[in-house]
């Protein structure tokens, strides 16, 4: 792209596009675990769209399902059957262990019908969640996330919520009551900065659940498809969620998310509904992206590993390919130095920097990311 085409982008945007993000740079391009920007420079991406681009960017195999299907149906709404959509239900419905799945247009929306179907089968009405989680900034999955910079200038919300510290069960326990529809939990806390909790906490929390007739709602928008090494990181712990909520990387970078839940827990008819979710499209590329994750999630904990020992002067933390270091105020320019050397890094909450690659990242792009984050931090 021309230096004057990419100046006319910038002003153009600036001008037509409601700032709500603060961006220093344009992709253009993307293949495997690189992009390229509009000046041509190629960096390796640990950002990956934010656990998104899960088989990388434009995958062939990802990229033909779309293609064929696009030349076939783009669109039908959900008052007919959907091509693809009972076939993506039954391959999540097994690699869950659950027994119903239905489909939203992002992480956000599928925990907004978690909100809906746990209130409308339980009958109750409030939910409890942690401190620092992150469940979407639609008004109920806001609802249910901690942050105040980006919850309290739209409060007052709904549903009601109590927070408690990420890990305290006995702060859970107290929190839990009769009228406690469900608790929303991510097994590890992605925009928190890739924070992991004790080893017990998720079964602690099944535990505090079955007590009170209140749901587990585990949202694995972020750690889910393979991204922690097994297809969901609550599969780590032996425990099974009644609600699990999935986006980012379900679809390699088609907008898509799906919520799956336990037997007895279903949307009844018109209780539930959305005009594109589950349409042809993002079906085909959910199914392409679960073939090519099949292929390479045993090798992904390895992948990790190499993260973790390379980084490992900086006292990283993580599971699989989802590393966060702590950097405090530096992160940053640590961000901006790593982007000048060709490395694509995120900055987190609280001064976390969080790597959460393409699953298909090579060993030597791990290696030359490392050596391009080490030098950064010094």
């Amino acid at each position: 792209m021309s230096e004057t085409m990419a100046e006319d982008s910038r002003v153009l945007d600036a001008r037509y596009y409601m700032p709500a993000f603060g961006r220093t740079m344009k992709v253009v391009r993307g293949a495997g675990s690189s992009v390229w920007d509009d000046e041509g420079r190629e960096y390796i991406d640990c950002v990956a769209g934010i656990a998104v681009c899960s088989t990388g960017h434009c995958h062939p195999k990802v990229v033909k399902a779309i293609c064929d299907q696009a030349h076939r149906l783009i669109h039908c709404s959900n008052l007919y059957y959907v091509p693809n959509q009972a076939e993506l239900a039954e391959r999540l419905v097994g690699i869950t262990g659950l027994a119903k799945a239905f489909f939203s247009n992002s992480g956000a929306e599928a925990n907004e019908g978690a909100i809906k179907l746990s209130r409308v089968r339980t009958g109750r009405k409030k939910f409890v969640a942690f401190n620092h989680g992150f469940h979407g900034r639609t008004c109920g999955s806001l609802a249910v996330t901690h942050k105040p910079a980006i919850r309290e200038p739209f409060e007052p919300l709904s549903p009601s919520c109590t927070f408690v510290d990420y890990g305290d069960l006995d702060a859970l326990a107290e929190a839990v009551d009769a009228d406690t529809a469900g608790v929303f939990v991510e097994p590890i806390q992605g925009e928190a900065g890739v924070l992991i909790p004790p080893d017990d906490f998720l079964r602690g929390i099944r535990e505090i659940c079955d007590d009170t007739g209140a749901l587990m709602i585990v949202d694995e928008v972020q750690t889910g498809m393979g991204r922690t090494g097994r297809w969901f990181a609550f599969q780590h712990t032996g425990v099974a969620p009644d609600i699990v909520t999935i986006a980012k990387g379900l679809a390699s970078g088609f907008p898509i998310g799906a919520l799956v839940a336990r037997e007895g827990l279903e949307f009844q008819r018109s209780e539930h509904g959305s005009t594109f979710a589950g349409g042809p499209l993002a079906c085909a590329a959910a199914l392409a992206t679960i073939d090519v994750i099949e292929e390479i999630l045993p090798d992904i904990p390895r992948k990790g590993e190499m993260f973790m020992n390379g980084l490992s002067r900086h006292t990283p933390r993580g599971r699989g390919l989802m590393i966060g270091i702590s950097v405090g105020d530096r992160c940053p320019e640590v961000q901006r130095t790593c982007a000048e050397n060709g490395v694509l890094v995120n900055c987190a909450a609280d001064g976390n920097l969080r790597l959460v690659p393409p699953l298909v990242i090579t060993d030597e792009e791990i290696k030359t990311a490392v050596g391009v984050i080490n030098a950064a931090l010094g």
